[in-house]
């Protein structure tokens, strides 16, 4: 990494935005975001910023650069510490750097390993904020997330690792009448069904899957908790997918504007289909 007192001195630093690119839809992007794409001399993107966003929003001679993740798939992801590499070496290099993320930018992002990284290299930026998928999802779904009579307020969790939340923490999520989004959980669904049925959920309150939310490829599956085992144990579903856990979840059946897809495909690129840098 470039030395703050180096970076200092250098007459030529350029601006880094973190921008959010949103859910999917090339249309839930801000126009700030927009503004700057179009502005941009290199974009370093991530995997859930999709290709209709690049193709519609950054001009056209601009460097586009992909730092995508996904999952567990080895050897295929960029690794947080050659992204925040790549940000002190660009801003030696363009005026203007884009460094777009899906959703928004401070939601279960990397935000503050970059965040560190600009600041301790005295390097000038600026945040974005976006649609987080939870707020795109659940409205593509026709789910509101804190409707009246059902949900007081929701929480934001994830769990694509055991230690993340505890059994006692396991016990009171269970019981919390909070509408539940879980993130970067499709591989885990199984154990997180397993964790709610053995600290005894309420019967209504329902589980839904939203897969790729607000794109064309948008596929909602729903099911009783106590149903899961015969519905959707064991299912592998599109990556990125979003569970929603609640008696809102309910409301999907009467409010939903979006038809689910048949698709097979994935809107979103995958890593191993992301060139090497």
């Amino acid at each position: 990494m470039v030395h703050k007192n180096k970076m200092a001195t250098n007459k030529h630093i350029g601006k880094v935005i973190l921008a959010a690119a949103g859910p999917g839809d090339p249309d839930l992007i801000t126009v700030r975001a927009a503004r700057y794409l179009q502005q941009a001399d290199i974009v370093l993107t991530d995997r859930l910023a999709s290709e209709e966003i690049l193709e519609r929003y950054v001009r056209k001679d601009a460097v586009i650069v992909y730092v995508g993740k996904q999952g567990n798939k080895k050897g295929c992801s960029v690794r947080q510490s050659e992204i925040n590499q790549l940000l002190v070496k660009y801003a030696l290099q363009y005026k203007l750097i884009v460094r777009l993320k899906g959703g928004d930018v401070a939601i279960f992002s990397n935000i503050l390993d970059e965040l560190q990284t600009l600041v301790e290299n005295g390097i000038p930026y600026e945040i974005i904020p976006g649609i987080t998928a939870a707020l795109g999802a659940s409205a593509y779904a026709g789910i509101p997330l804190t409707a009246r009579g059902y949900s007081a307020s929701v929480r934001f969790l994830t769990y694509h690792k055991a230690d993340v939340i505890t059994d006692e923490q396991w016990e009171e999520i269970a019981a919390t009448d909070d509408t539940l989004v879980f993130y970067m959980t499709g591989e885990k669904l199984d154990i997180v069904a397993d964790h709610l049925l053995k600290n005894n959920i309420a019967a209504d309150k329902l589980l839904a899957v939203i897969e790729q939310s607000t794109t064309p490829a948008q596929k909602v599956s729903i099911t009783s908790l106590y149903d899961y085992d015969k519905t959707l144990k064991g299912k592998t579903f599109a990556s990125p997918s979003l569970v929603i856990v609640g008696r809102v979840v309910a409301l999907h059946e009467q409010f939903a504007w979006l038809k689910s897809s048949d698709t097979e495909q994935n809107y979103f690129k995958t890593v191993d289909k992301i060139p090497n840098l």
